[in-house]
């Protein structure tokens, strides 16, 4: 270890020292960016033979090398020294080792600068696409779970306090709508993910006359950076994609939570399969969901990435600093976890029983048609706050007498108003209170069906 000749040894008289080798060294966790600095030099190596900087000849035995090294990589048959510092390093080091001198020509007109950033835009590029797959597989399973629940019946909560009913698919469908927006702030990162950044070099680009449209074509990159200076300093997309893996895993986690207080003996609403769940060392009775706790748990790990990455770039000069190696570990960090996360709920959500009598019994309680009343007083032209006050009323009169606003009798609704008449029992009924929320967007079994139907055709689209 240590003996690896440096690319810059020729300024130097020292070796750096064993203790500098070992804490500069970002081998042991950009080493997983091997395939995309092999497919980034191979496109490289395509483009200086075009422009006559290498010959064809050279071109060849370097990417047929790079390709032989990559096999061998995924074999696990390369040992890597810290001595390399890097993955671009070692590649680099295996390249000249195996061909000679000719290896040591790939990186003319590039830079480890502009080589870095392009290597974690195409890795990035790659997990977006899986983590969009997986949002997908999700909805998808929430889609058939909601149709499968769609006569159930659960309570809906504010403040945890019981509101009014709503179909436990329309719960469901709410999850769905976060999860397209993660999907949709995806693909709006890949989007500035997406860009070339090879050329730069080390902050001013080369003088070497290469073609940068070719790489990024090669590349299958949509377009260019504009600044070479910007190009080797921005992380931006990386911050933004942190934020979106934060917002994946705030969704997930409000999930869970949900899911935890609904597994309990308190709600019995529903009951992870022994498979999703573990024991108590102590306690043979128990059954936790700690899947769902450490889903919760792992959030807080994703926040710390992208606070990582957000202060790790506030003060930075321009262009590029060391600072940056930085970088990988909190983003590997959050693609890891979310996909994990994403993985496993998906898994356990579909070996998740619901009890529908019991969400049932549950929402027929704490008066949740208090407001169909109120909106029943409205429709016989009595102003809303008027309407509000004398429900408010009845409700009170039910907490005094013990009585359910369904099982209250004309006559007693009628102490409060003459205007209430036999159709009240009517308005009160759940599974009326439910389908009266026949607009855009409400909980109404139609408008469901319809989104869930809507949502069906988009992940087909996909």
């Amino acid at each position: 270890m240590g003996n690896t000749k440096k690319p810059w040894s020729g300024r130097f008289q020292k070796k750096t020292a064993a203790s500098v080798e070992k804490f500069t060294a970002s081998i042991h966790f950009d080493k997983r960016l091997y395939p995309f600095d092999i497919e980034g030099s191979i496109a490289h190596a395509i483009m200086l033979a075009k422009q006559n900087i290498i010959t064809k000849k050279e071109a060849l035995k370097i990417i047929s090398t790079l390709k032989k090294i990559g096999k061998d990589l995924e074999a696990g048959k390369m040992k890597f020294d810290m001595a390399d510092e890097d993955i671009h390093m070692a590649i680099e080091r295996e390249l000249t080792k195996r061909i000679g001198a000719i290896g040591g020509k790939i990186h003319s007109g590039r830079s480890r600068n502009d080589q870095v950033v392009l290597d974690t835009r195409l890795y990035l590029r790659s997990e977006i696409k899986m983590l969009v797959d997986l949002l997908r597989g999700l909805q998808g399973t929430l889609i058939k779970l909601a149709k499968k629940e769609i006569r159930t019946i659960m309570p809906g909560y504010t403040h945890m306090q019981k509101a009014q009913p709503v179909l436990l698919s329309h719960y469901l469908l709410a999850f769905l709508e976060m999860f397209e927006r993660d999907v949709q702030r995806l693909n709006d990162c890949e989007k500035r993910v997406n860009i070339c950044p090879l050329g730069s070099a080390a902050l001013a680009g080369t003088s070497l006359p290469i073609d940068r449209g070719q790489t990024s074509r090669t590349l299958n990159f949509a377009s260019l950076s504009r600044n070479s200076m910007d190009a080797v300093a921005d992380r931006d997309f990386i911050a933004e994609f942190v934020f979106d893996a934060s917002l994946i895993m705030m969704h997930l986690s409000r999930f869970c939570e949900d899911l935890i207080l609904w597994s309990t003996e308190e709600f019995s609403f529903i009951e992870i399969s022994d498979a999703y769940t573990t024991g108590s060392s102590i306690m043979p009775q128990k059954k936790n969901p700690d899947v769902a706790e450490l889903i919760r748990g792992k959030t807080a790990r994703v926040y710390g990435s992208l606070m990582t990455i957000m202060t790790l770039l506030k003060g930075l000069p321009m262009t590029y600093n060391r600072d940056l190696q930085e970088d990988k570990e909190p983003l590997f960090e959050a693609v890891d976890t979310v996909k994990n996360c994403l993985t496993v709920f998906t898994e356990m959500i579909v070996n998740t029983k619901f009890n529908a009598e019991n969400m049932y019994l549950a929402a027929k309680g704490g008066f949740s048609a208090a407001t169909d009343i109120a909106e029943y007083l409205v429709k016989k032209g009595i102003p809303f706050r008027a309407a509000h006050e004398i429900v408010g009323k009845i409700v009170a009169y039910c907490l005094e007498n013990n009585k359910e606003l369904e099982y209250l009798s004309v006559k007693e609704y009628q102490k409060f108003d003459k205007n209430i008449g036999k159709d009240i029992h009517n308005v009160v009924k759940i599974e009326n209170v439910v389908n009266s929320r026949k607009h855009a967007g409400g909980t109404a079994t139609k408008q469901v069906i319809d989104r869930l139907n809507e949502f069906e055709k988009i992940i087909d689209n996909h």
